[in-house]
């Protein structure tokens, strides 16, 4: 296998790191410089959609929210996040990774997700500066 040959699926498996797949609708919120092209790219790559964002006025299967330590309040993000969302979508949190600028400290995110509604089911090294928290609304009681 070349080198482009690895790279190439090392980045899409940043995005199947995440459980996406083709043909999924992904809405992108809280992009900066600072954002991971090669994550990115390979949510794109994969779903075969570029991703869509904030004005989109449809409903999506997933919500990338890139945050940051000094980017607000992070339950009205989520709470905003949940609004586009199909049912049985989920959001992934992308946070900067301990010891970068603008960590989110995992109990913060831990206790507005839930304030939100929201249940954290998984966490992921998303990319090489990112950590992903997956987190997805109840379902439901029968």
């Amino acid at each position: 296998m070349s080198a482009t040959a690895g790279q190439a699926q090392d980045e899409r498996g940043l995005a199947e790191r995440l459980g996406l797949k083709a043909g999924q609708v992904v809405q992108e919120v809280g992009w900066d410089e600072d954002s991971d092209e090669a994550l990115r790219q390979s949510i794109e790559e994969l779903t075969g959609n570029e991703m869509v964002d904030e004005d989109y006025e449809d409903v999506v299967d997933v919500v990338l929210l890139w945050w940051r330590d000094d980017d607000g309040d992070l339950f009205d993000a989520l709470s905003d996040a949940m609004t586009a969302l199909a049912d049985g979508g989920q959001i992934w949190l992308l946070t900067p990774k301990a010891g970068r600028e603008g960590h989110v400290e995992p109990s913060d995110i831990g206790e507005d997700a839930t304030t939100a509604g929201l249940s954290q089911t998984s966490s992921v090294s998303a990319a090489r500066d990112w950590s992903g928290t997956r987190l997805v609304a109840p379902k439901a009681r029968r």
